[in-house]
Protein backbone atom coordinates (compact mmCIF):
# COMPACT_ATOMS: atom_id res chain seq x y z
CA UNK A 1 0.00 0.00 0.00
CA UNK A 2 1.59 3.22 -1.00
CA UNK A 3 1.95 6.24 1.57
CA UNK A 4 -0.65 8.20 0.25
CA UNK A 5 -3.38 5.64 0.35
CA UNK A 6 -2.40 5.24 3.55
CA UNK A 7 -3.05 8.81 4.48
CA UNK A 8 -6.27 8.22 2.38
CA UNK A 9 -7.57 5.61 4.54
CA UNK A 10 -6.51 7.37 7.71
CA UNK A 11 -8.60 10.39 6.70
CA UNK A 12 -11.22 7.69 6.08
CA UNK A 13 -11.03 5.82 9.40
CA UNK A 14 -10.76 9.38 11.26
CA UNK A 15 -13.31 11.42 9.94
CA UNK A 16 -16.24 8.41 10.15
CA UNK A 17 -14.96 8.05 13.73
CA UNK A 18 -15.99 11.88 14.55
CA UNK A 19 -18.91 11.43 12.08
CA UNK A 20 -20.26 8.77 14.63
CA UNK A 21 -19.37 11.65 17.36
CA UNK A 22 -20.99 14.05 15.47
CA UNK A 23 -24.97 12.04 15.10
CA UNK A 24 -24.72 11.30 18.83
CA UNK A 25 -23.70 15.30 19.80
CA UNK A 26 -26.57 16.42 16.80
CA UNK A 27 -29.20 14.42 18.55
CA UNK A 28 -28.18 15.69 21.99
CA UNK A 29 -27.56 19.53 20.66
CA UNK A 30 -31.19 19.34 19.15
CA UNK A 31 -32.91 17.81 22.44
CA UNK A 32 -31.38 20.01 24.72
CA UNK A 33 -31.87 23.49 22.42
CA UNK A 34 -35.44 23.01 23.04
CA UNK A 35 -35.50 22.22 26.57
CA UNK A 36 -33.02 24.94 27.41
CA UNK A 37 -35.29 27.67 25.83
CA UNK A 38 -38.24 26.71 27.12
CA UNK A 39 -36.39 26.62 30.69
CA UNK A 40 -35.09 29.78 30.41
CA UNK A 41 -37.19 31.49 27.87
CA UNK A 42 -36.23 33.92 24.90
CA UNK A 43 -34.18 36.40 27.55
CA UNK A 44 -32.56 34.72 29.46
CA UNK A 45 -31.55 32.04 26.56
CA UNK A 46 -30.32 35.61 24.51
CA UNK A 47 -28.60 36.65 27.75
CA UNK A 48 -26.88 33.65 27.85
CA UNK A 49 -25.41 33.89 24.29
CA UNK A 50 -24.04 37.03 24.30
CA UNK A 51 -22.68 37.25 27.35
CA UNK A 52 -21.19 33.92 26.73
CA UNK A 53 -19.73 35.94 23.49
CA UNK A 54 -18.36 38.67 25.43
CA UNK A 55 -16.04 36.39 26.87
CA UNK A 56 -15.29 34.56 23.36
CA UNK A 57 -14.73 37.96 22.26
CA UNK A 58 -11.74 38.26 24.33
CA UNK A 59 -10.44 34.85 23.12
CA UNK A 60 -8.67 36.54 20.29
CA UNK A 61 -5.97 36.92 22.40
CA UNK A 62 -5.49 33.00 22.40
CA UNK A 63 -7.15 32.48 18.97
CA UNK A 64 -3.56 33.05 17.13
CA UNK A 65 -1.71 31.33 19.49
CA UNK A 66 -4.21 28.31 19.22
CA UNK A 67 -3.61 28.15 15.51
CA UNK A 68 0.20 28.89 15.90
CA UNK A 69 0.63 25.96 18.31
CA UNK A 70 -1.43 23.31 15.89
CA UNK A 71 0.52 24.11 13.42
CA UNK A 72 4.15 23.80 14.86
CA UNK A 73 2.81 20.59 16.67
CA UNK A 74 1.73 19.08 13.35
CA UNK A 75 4.54 20.62 10.94
CA UNK A 76 7.20 18.88 13.88
CA UNK A 77 5.27 15.61 13.94
CA UNK A 78 5.83 16.09 10.04
CA UNK A 79 9.58 16.42 10.58
CA UNK A 80 9.81 13.33 12.62
CA UNK A 81 11.58 14.80 15.49
CA UNK A 82 10.31 13.90 18.83
CA UNK A 83 13.08 16.38 20.89
CA UNK A 84 11.88 19.34 18.99
CA UNK A 85 8.30 18.18 19.65
CA UNK A 86 8.89 17.81 23.19
CA UNK A 87 10.55 21.45 23.12
CA UNK A 88 7.34 22.98 21.44
CA UNK A 89 5.12 21.51 23.75
CA UNK A 90 6.63 22.83 26.87
CA UNK A 91 6.63 25.99 25.09
CA UNK A 92 3.52 25.93 24.42
CA UNK A 93 2.82 25.16 27.28
CA UNK A 94 4.06 27.93 29.46
CA UNK A 95 3.46 30.52 27.01
CA UNK A 96 -0.71 29.68 27.40
CA UNK A 97 -0.30 29.97 31.50
CA UNK A 98 0.79 33.23 30.81
CA UNK A 99 -1.67 34.01 28.61
CA UNK A 100 -4.55 32.40 30.77
CA UNK A 101 -3.51 34.85 33.23
CA UNK A 102 -3.43 38.04 31.31
CA UNK A 103 -6.87 36.87 29.80
CA UNK A 104 -8.91 36.39 32.89
CA UNK A 105 -7.33 39.90 34.44
CA UNK A 106 -8.60 41.65 31.12
CA UNK A 107 -11.91 39.87 31.14
CA UNK A 108 -12.01 40.66 34.80
CA UNK A 109 -11.83 44.29 34.48
CA UNK A 110 -12.61 45.52 31.07
CA UNK A 111 -15.28 42.65 30.66
CA UNK A 112 -16.90 43.26 33.90
CA UNK A 113 -16.67 46.84 33.40
CA UNK A 114 -18.68 46.19 29.44
CA UNK A 115 -21.56 43.85 31.06
CA UNK A 116 -22.14 46.36 33.90
CA UNK A 117 -22.67 49.82 32.09
CA UNK A 118 -22.76 48.88 28.32
CA UNK A 119 -24.63 46.04 27.80
CA UNK A 120 -28.13 45.84 27.20
CA UNK A 121 -29.65 43.43 30.10
CA UNK A 122 -32.97 43.49 32.00
CA UNK A 123 -31.74 45.08 35.38
CA UNK A 124 -33.58 42.26 37.32
CA UNK A 125 -31.03 39.93 35.47
CA UNK A 126 -27.98 41.61 35.72
CA UNK A 127 -27.03 39.28 38.44
CA UNK A 128 -27.33 35.78 36.28
CA UNK A 129 -25.84 37.85 33.74
CA UNK A 130 -22.42 38.29 36.16
CA UNK A 131 -22.66 34.83 36.84
CA UNK A 132 -22.60 33.79 33.66
CA UNK A 133 -19.80 35.59 32.68
CA UNK A 134 -17.58 34.65 35.70
CA UNK A 135 -18.25 31.13 34.93
CA UNK A 136 -17.90 31.33 31.50
CA UNK A 137 -13.93 32.99 32.29
CA UNK A 138 -13.16 30.10 34.32
CA UNK A 139 -14.35 27.37 31.39
CA UNK A 140 -11.80 30.01 29.17
CA UNK A 141 -9.07 29.50 31.04
CA UNK A 142 -9.28 25.89 31.33
CA UNK A 143 -9.81 25.01 27.60
CA UNK A 144 -6.70 28.03 27.04
CA UNK A 145 -4.78 25.70 29.54
CA UNK A 146 -5.73 22.58 27.31
CA UNK A 147 -4.52 23.97 23.60
CA UNK A 148 -1.48 22.39 23.73
CA UNK A 149 -3.08 19.08 24.84
CA UNK A 150 -5.53 19.39 22.62
CA UNK A 151 -3.08 20.03 19.67
CA UNK A 152 -1.00 16.99 19.92
CA UNK A 153 -4.40 14.77 19.90
CA UNK A 154 -5.36 16.25 16.32
CA UNK A 155 -1.42 16.02 15.25
CA UNK A 156 -1.43 12.81 15.82
CA UNK A 157 -4.97 12.58 13.98
CA UNK A 158 -6.30 9.89 17.22
CA UNK A 159 -9.60 11.44 16.17
CA UNK A 160 -10.97 8.27 18.32
CA UNK A 161 -10.51 10.35 21.38
CA UNK A 162 -13.01 13.13 20.26
CA UNK A 163 -15.40 9.67 19.41
CA UNK A 164 -15.36 8.47 22.67
CA UNK A 165 -15.61 11.79 24.70
CA UNK A 166 -19.16 11.72 23.01
CA UNK A 167 -20.50 9.35 25.93
CA UNK A 168 -18.98 11.38 28.33
CA UNK A 169 -20.41 14.84 26.52
CA UNK A 170 -23.93 13.24 26.11
CA UNK A 171 -24.04 11.77 29.87
CA UNK A 172 -23.09 15.24 31.65
CA UNK A 173 -25.90 17.52 28.51
CA UNK A 174 -28.06 14.57 30.67
CA UNK A 175 -27.94 16.04 33.91
CA UNK A 176 -27.54 19.78 32.65
CA UNK A 177 -31.12 19.14 31.34
CA UNK A 178 -32.68 17.44 34.28
CA UNK A 179 -30.80 20.52 36.36
CA UNK A 180 -32.32 23.61 34.62
CA UNK A 181 -35.72 21.67 33.84
CA UNK A 182 -36.47 20.43 37.76
CA UNK A 183 -34.55 23.29 39.80
CA UNK A 184 -36.62 25.43 41.08
CA UNK A 185 -34.31 28.17 41.25
CA UNK A 186 -32.57 30.69 38.80
CA UNK A 187 -31.91 28.36 35.64
CA UNK A 188 -29.10 30.21 34.11
CA UNK A 189 -27.14 30.60 37.37
CA UNK A 190 -27.09 26.76 37.75
CA UNK A 191 -26.91 26.20 33.42
CA UNK A 192 -23.53 28.25 33.63
CA UNK A 193 -22.26 26.50 36.61
CA UNK A 194 -23.31 23.26 35.24
CA UNK A 195 -21.23 23.71 31.77
CA UNK A 196 -18.06 25.00 33.43
CA UNK A 197 -18.12 21.88 35.79
CA UNK A 198 -18.66 19.92 31.95
CA UNK A 199 -15.95 21.88 30.71
CA UNK A 200 -13.41 21.42 33.76
CA UNK A 201 -13.94 17.51 33.31
CA UNK A 202 -13.75 17.32 30.06
CA UNK A 203 -10.35 18.66 30.01
CA UNK A 204 -9.14 16.36 32.16
CA UNK A 205 -9.82 13.45 30.50
CA UNK A 206 -7.98 14.70 27.49
CA UNK A 207 -4.92 15.71 29.31
CA UNK A 208 -4.94 12.18 31.62
CA UNK A 209 -5.15 10.84 27.90
CA UNK A 210 -2.39 12.78 26.23
CA UNK A 211 -0.12 12.01 29.64
CA UNK A 212 -0.45 8.49 28.46
CA UNK A 213 -0.59 8.42 25.06
CA UNK A 214 1.78 10.39 23.43
CA UNK A 215 5.96 10.79 24.77
CA UNK A 216 6.07 14.37 23.98
CA UNK A 217 3.92 15.36 26.47
CA UNK A 218 5.95 16.06 29.59
CA UNK A 219 6.37 19.40 30.75
CA UNK A 220 9.99 20.11 31.37
CA UNK A 221 11.12 23.63 32.96
CA UNK A 222 13.06 25.83 31.15
CA UNK A 223 12.54 28.40 27.93
CA UNK A 224 13.57 27.93 24.71
CA UNK A 225 13.57 31.73 23.24
CA UNK A 226 14.65 31.14 19.99
CA UNK A 227 11.23 28.73 19.52
CA UNK A 228 9.28 31.24 21.42
CA UNK A 229 9.94 34.07 18.95
CA UNK A 230 8.99 31.90 15.92
CA UNK A 231 5.63 31.02 17.69
CA UNK A 232 5.05 34.83 18.86
CA UNK A 233 6.33 35.81 15.28
CA UNK A 234 3.44 33.63 13.53
CA UNK A 235 0.66 34.08 16.37
CA UNK A 236 1.18 37.94 15.83
CA UNK A 237 0.40 38.11 13.05
CA UNK A 238 -2.04 35.36 12.79
CA UNK A 239 -3.91 37.62 15.76
CA UNK A 240 -5.57 40.04 13.31
CA UNK A 241 -7.11 36.92 11.52
CA UNK A 242 -8.62 36.13 14.71
CA UNK A 243 -9.32 39.30 15.46
CA UNK A 244 -11.57 40.11 12.68
CA UNK A 245 -13.15 36.72 12.84
CA UNK A 246 -14.29 37.02 16.54
CA UNK A 247 -15.35 40.84 15.75
CA UNK A 248 -17.56 39.35 12.69
CA UNK A 249 -19.04 36.94 14.88
CA UNK A 250 -19.38 37.95 19.01
CA UNK A 251 -18.50 41.62 17.82
CA UNK A 252 -21.26 41.87 15.62
CA UNK A 253 -23.72 39.88 18.13
CA UNK A 254 -22.64 42.40 20.71
CA UNK A 255 -23.48 45.61 18.74
CA UNK A 256 -26.66 43.62 17.84
CA UNK A 257 -27.55 43.56 21.55
CA UNK A 258 -26.83 47.56 21.51
CA UNK A 259 -29.50 48.18 18.76
CA UNK A 260 -32.06 45.81 19.64
CA UNK A 261 -31.51 43.70 22.57
CA UNK A 262 -31.74 39.73 24.27
CA UNK A 263 -34.65 38.80 22.40
CA UNK A 264 -32.54 38.90 18.75
CA UNK A 265 -29.81 37.68 20.49
CA UNK A 266 -31.59 34.85 21.03
CA UNK A 267 -32.95 34.37 17.55
CA UNK A 268 -29.13 34.71 16.02
CA UNK A 269 -27.86 32.34 18.79
CA UNK A 270 -30.53 29.54 17.59
CA UNK A 271 -29.92 30.15 14.40
CA UNK A 272 -25.92 29.72 14.90
CA UNK A 273 -26.83 26.39 16.80
CA UNK A 274 -28.51 25.18 13.61
CA UNK A 275 -25.86 26.02 11.65
CA UNK A 276 -23.34 24.72 13.96
CA UNK A 277 -25.31 21.54 14.62
CA UNK A 278 -25.10 21.18 10.56
CA UNK A 279 -21.08 22.44 10.02
CA UNK A 280 -20.44 19.40 11.97
CA UNK A 281 -20.17 17.37 9.09
CA UNK A 282 -17.74 20.07 7.58
CA UNK A 283 -15.61 20.10 10.72
CA UNK A 284 -15.36 16.47 11.30
CA UNK A 285 -14.44 15.97 7.51
CA UNK A 286 -11.48 18.90 8.10
CA UNK A 287 -10.75 17.88 11.20
CA UNK A 288 -9.51 14.66 9.71
CA UNK A 289 -8.52 16.58 6.70
CA UNK A 290 -5.92 19.64 8.28
CA UNK A 291 -3.15 17.25 9.29
CA UNK A 292 -2.48 15.40 6.23
CA UNK A 293 -2.45 19.04 4.18
CA UNK A 294 0.29 20.69 6.96
CA UNK A 295 2.44 17.28 6.89
CA UNK A 296 2.01 16.90 3.22
CA UNK A 297 3.51 20.80 2.82
CA UNK A 298 6.31 19.94 5.76
CA UNK A 299 7.07 17.22 3.61
CA UNK A 300 7.48 19.47 0.64
CA UNK A 301 5.03 17.33 -1.52
CA UNK A 302 2.87 20.16 -3.35
CA UNK A 303 1.32 17.78 -5.43
CA UNK A 304 -0.44 16.39 -2.96
CA UNK A 305 -1.10 19.43 -1.07
CA UNK A 306 -3.00 20.82 -3.76
CA UNK A 307 -5.02 17.79 -4.54
CA UNK A 308 -6.21 17.82 -0.85
CA UNK A 309 -6.75 21.43 -0.96
CA UNK A 310 -9.24 21.00 -4.45
CA UNK A 311 -10.71 17.20 -3.67
CA UNK A 312 -11.14 18.44 0.62
CA UNK A 313 -12.86 21.68 -0.13
CA UNK A 314 -15.56 20.07 -3.00
CA UNK A 315 -16.49 17.57 -0.32
CA UNK A 316 -16.43 19.47 2.96
CA UNK A 317 -18.67 21.92 0.69
CA UNK A 318 -21.11 19.03 -0.75
CA UNK A 319 -21.24 17.34 2.91
CA UNK A 320 -22.50 20.56 4.54
CA UNK A 321 -25.02 21.00 1.29
CA UNK A 322 -27.02 17.71 1.64
CA UNK A 323 -28.21 18.78 4.78
CA UNK A 324 -28.53 22.53 4.23
CA UNK A 325 -30.74 22.72 1.06
CA UNK A 326 -33.78 20.81 3.06
CA UNK A 327 -33.08 22.84 5.95
CA UNK A 328 -33.00 26.36 4.25
CA UNK A 329 -36.51 25.41 2.87
CA UNK A 330 -38.44 23.49 5.55
CA UNK A 331 -36.36 26.18 8.53
CA UNK A 332 -39.63 26.96 9.48
CA UNK A 333 -41.19 23.89 10.06
CA UNK A 334 -37.82 22.48 11.28
CA UNK A 335 -37.99 25.11 14.06
CA UNK A 336 -41.47 24.65 15.15
CA UNK A 337 -41.09 21.30 15.72
CA UNK A 338 -37.84 21.68 17.43
CA UNK A 339 -38.99 24.62 19.33
CA UNK A 340 -41.91 24.89 20.08
CA UNK A 341 -41.67 29.29 20.06
CA UNK A 342 -39.35 30.30 17.92
CA UNK A 343 -38.12 33.80 18.44
CA UNK A 344 -38.60 36.93 16.20
CA UNK A 345 -36.21 37.31 13.32
CA UNK A 346 -34.90 33.31 13.73
CA UNK A 347 -35.88 31.97 10.22
CA UNK A 348 -34.09 35.07 7.89
CA UNK A 349 -31.08 34.31 10.37
CA UNK A 350 -31.08 31.06 9.68
CA UNK A 351 -31.06 31.43 6.24
CA UNK A 352 -28.69 33.60 5.98
CA UNK A 353 -26.38 31.67 8.58
CA UNK A 354 -26.44 28.76 6.18
CA UNK A 355 -25.86 30.87 3.01
CA UNK A 356 -22.83 32.38 4.92
CA UNK A 357 -21.20 28.94 6.06
CA UNK A 358 -21.41 27.10 2.06
CA UNK A 359 -19.68 30.55 1.18
CA UNK A 360 -16.91 30.24 4.03
CA UNK A 361 -16.55 26.50 3.41
CA UNK A 362 -14.73 27.04 0.22
CA UNK A 363 -12.14 29.02 2.14
CA UNK A 364 -11.35 25.76 5.00
CA UNK A 365 -8.77 24.43 2.97
CA UNK A 366 -6.72 27.30 2.02
CA UNK A 367 -6.79 28.46 5.53
CA UNK A 368 -5.07 25.67 6.46
CA UNK A 369 -2.53 25.65 3.75
CA UNK A 370 -2.10 29.56 4.12
CA UNK A 371 -1.14 28.58 8.11
CA UNK A 372 0.99 25.66 7.06
CA UNK A 373 3.42 27.49 5.19
CA UNK A 374 4.03 29.85 8.55
CA UNK A 375 4.37 33.45 6.44
CA UNK A 376 1.68 35.07 7.23
CA UNK A 377 2.76 38.55 7.48
CA UNK A 378 1.39 40.19 4.18
CA UNK A 379 -1.40 37.51 4.26
CA UNK A 380 -2.69 38.39 7.34
CA UNK A 381 -2.55 42.20 7.02
CA UNK A 382 -4.66 42.00 3.71
CA UNK A 383 -7.20 39.20 4.77
CA UNK A 384 -7.26 39.97 8.42
CA UNK A 385 -7.33 43.91 7.31
CA UNK A 386 -10.64 43.33 4.79
CA UNK A 387 -12.53 41.01 7.59
CA UNK A 388 -11.94 43.54 10.23
CA UNK A 389 -14.81 45.77 8.17
CA UNK A 390 -17.71 43.50 8.92
CA UNK A 391 -17.76 45.15 12.33
CA UNK A 392 -17.76 48.45 11.08
CA UNK A 393 -20.14 48.20 8.60
CA UNK A 394 -22.28 46.28 10.25
CA UNK A 395 -22.82 48.91 12.97
CA UNK A 396 -23.17 51.75 10.33
CA UNK A 397 -25.87 49.74 8.65
CA UNK A 398 -27.70 49.00 11.95
CA UNK A 399 -27.03 53.10 12.90
CA UNK A 400 -29.16 53.95 10.35
CA UNK A 401 -32.20 51.60 10.90
CA UNK A 402 -31.63 48.41 8.40
CA UNK A 403 -32.81 45.08 9.93
CA UNK A 404 -30.38 42.97 12.28
CA UNK A 405 -30.15 39.97 9.44
CA UNK A 406 -28.13 42.92 7.37
CA UNK A 407 -24.89 41.63 9.28
CA UNK A 408 -25.24 37.92 7.84
CA UNK A 409 -25.23 40.02 4.08
CA UNK A 410 -23.04 41.86 4.64
CA UNK A 411 -20.29 38.80 5.82
CA UNK A 412 -21.48 37.11 2.84
CA UNK A 413 -20.15 39.64 0.55
CA UNK A 414 -17.09 40.36 2.65
CA UNK A 415 -15.91 36.16 2.21
CA UNK A 416 -15.83 36.49 -1.16
CA UNK A 417 -13.73 39.29 -1.19
CA UNK A 418 -11.05 37.55 1.26
CA UNK A 419 -11.67 33.98 -1.15
CA UNK A 420 -10.42 36.20 -3.84
CA UNK A 421 -7.51 37.85 -2.14
CA UNK A 422 -6.38 34.41 -0.76
CA UNK A 423 -6.37 33.03 -4.07
CA UNK A 424 -3.98 35.93 -5.11
CA UNK A 425 -1.34 35.56 -1.75
CA UNK A 426 -1.41 31.30 -2.14
CA UNK A 427 -0.26 31.51 -6.02
CA UNK A 428 3.06 32.37 -4.61
CA UNK A 429 3.35 30.91 -1.16
CA UNK A 430 2.07 27.23 -2.50
CA UNK A 431 2.40 27.52 -6.16
CA UNK A 432 -1.15 27.17 -6.00
CA UNK A 433 -2.90 28.02 -9.55
CA UNK A 434 -6.08 30.58 -8.70
CA UNK A 435 -7.62 29.29 -12.15
CA UNK A 436 -7.45 25.75 -11.34
CA UNK A 437 -8.95 26.23 -8.07
CA UNK A 438 -11.79 28.41 -9.54
CA UNK A 439 -12.15 25.56 -12.44
CA UNK A 440 -12.35 22.53 -10.22
CA UNK A 441 -13.54 23.90 -6.88
CA UNK A 442 -15.35 27.36 -7.04
CA UNK A 443 -17.52 27.26 -10.22
CA UNK A 444 -17.86 23.56 -9.93
CA UNK A 445 -19.54 23.95 -6.20
CA UNK A 446 -21.49 26.96 -7.52
CA UNK A 447 -23.00 25.18 -10.44
CA UNK A 448 -23.83 21.87 -8.49
CA UNK A 449 -25.89 24.11 -6.17
CA UNK A 450 -27.92 25.68 -8.77
CA UNK A 451 -28.79 22.33 -10.33
CA UNK A 452 -29.11 20.50 -6.80
CA UNK A 453 -31.42 23.27 -5.55
CA UNK A 454 -34.19 23.50 -8.49
CA UNK A 455 -36.60 20.49 -7.95
CA UNK A 456 -36.60 21.24 -4.19
CA UNK A 457 -37.97 25.17 -4.58
CA UNK A 458 -40.28 23.64 -7.29
CA UNK A 459 -41.87 21.51 -4.68
CA UNK A 460 -41.72 24.26 -2.05
CA UNK A 461 -43.55 26.91 -4.06
CA UNK A 462 -46.15 24.29 -5.26
CA UNK A 463 -47.51 22.28 -2.50
CA UNK A 464 -48.68 23.83 0.34
CA UNK A 465 -47.07 23.96 3.64
CA UNK A 466 -48.01 20.32 5.67
CA UNK A 467 -46.13 17.57 6.77
CA UNK A 468 -46.57 16.14 3.25
CA UNK A 469 -44.25 18.84 1.48
CA UNK A 470 -41.88 18.85 4.52
CA UNK A 471 -41.00 15.22 3.54
CA UNK A 472 -41.39 15.87 -0.07
CA UNK A 473 -38.79 18.65 -0.27
CA UNK A 474 -36.79 16.64 2.47
CA UNK A 475 -36.39 13.97 -0.05
CA UNK A 476 -36.00 15.51 -3.00
CA UNK A 477 -33.65 17.60 -1.87
CA UNK A 478 -31.19 14.64 -1.27
CA UNK A 479 -31.79 13.12 -4.25
CA UNK A 480 -31.20 15.92 -6.13
CA UNK A 481 -28.25 16.82 -4.28
CA UNK A 482 -26.73 13.55 -4.96
CA UNK A 483 -27.33 13.37 -8.60
CA UNK A 484 -26.11 17.16 -8.70
CA UNK A 485 -22.68 16.13 -6.86
CA UNK A 486 -22.41 12.61 -8.78
CA UNK A 487 -22.77 13.84 -12.57
CA UNK A 488 -21.49 17.15 -11.89
CA UNK A 489 -19.52 17.76 -8.97
CA UNK A 490 -17.18 14.36 -9.31
CA UNK A 491 -14.53 14.14 -12.02
CA UNK A 492 -14.22 11.34 -14.13
CA UNK A 493 -11.64 9.58 -11.90
CA UNK A 494 -13.86 10.46 -8.87
CA UNK A 495 -17.41 8.57 -10.08
CA UNK A 496 -15.12 5.36 -10.93
CA UNK A 497 -13.68 5.84 -7.61
CA UNK A 498 -17.36 5.49 -6.24
CA UNK A 499 -18.14 2.54 -8.62
CA UNK A 500 -15.87 0.89 -7.12
CA UNK A 501 -16.46 1.54 -3.37
CA UNK A 502 -19.88 0.75 -3.97
CA UNK A 503 -19.46 -2.48 -5.76
CA UNK A 504 -16.80 -3.44 -2.65
CA UNK A 505 -19.89 -2.53 -0.50
CA UNK A 506 -22.44 -4.48 -2.47
CA UNK A 507 -19.82 -7.52 -2.20
CA UNK A 508 -19.13 -7.17 1.10
CA UNK A 509 -23.52 -6.75 2.27
CA UNK A 510 -23.58 -9.92 -0.41
CA UNK A 511 -21.67 -11.82 1.23
CA UNK A 512 -22.74 -11.56 4.68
Amino acid sequence: MSENESDNKRIAKNTALLYLRMLVMMFIGFFTARVTLNALGVDDYGINNVVGGLVTMFSLLSSSLSSATSRFMTFGLGKGDLDNLKRIFSTTVNIHVILSIVVVIAIETIGVWFLNHRMTIPPDRLYAANWVLQCSVVSFAVGLLSVPYNSVIIAHEKMSAYAYMTIFDAAFKLIIILGIYYYGGDKLILLSILMLLQSISRQAIYWIYCKRKFAECVYTCGRDRELEKSIFNFAGWNFIGCTAGLMKDQGVNIVINLFTGPAVNAARGIAMQINGIINQFTNNFMMALNPQITKSYATGDLGRMHQLIYQGTRLSYYLFMLLSIPVFFEIQNILYIWLGQVPEHTILFARLVLALSLAEIISNALITAQLATGKIKKYQIVVGGILLLNLPVSYLLLYIGMIPEITIVVAIVISQICLAARLWFLRSMIKLPAKQFLKKVYFNVVTVTVMASVLPLICYMTINSSIIRFFTVCTVSVISSMIAIYFIGCSAEERVMIKAYAVKLKQRFTHK
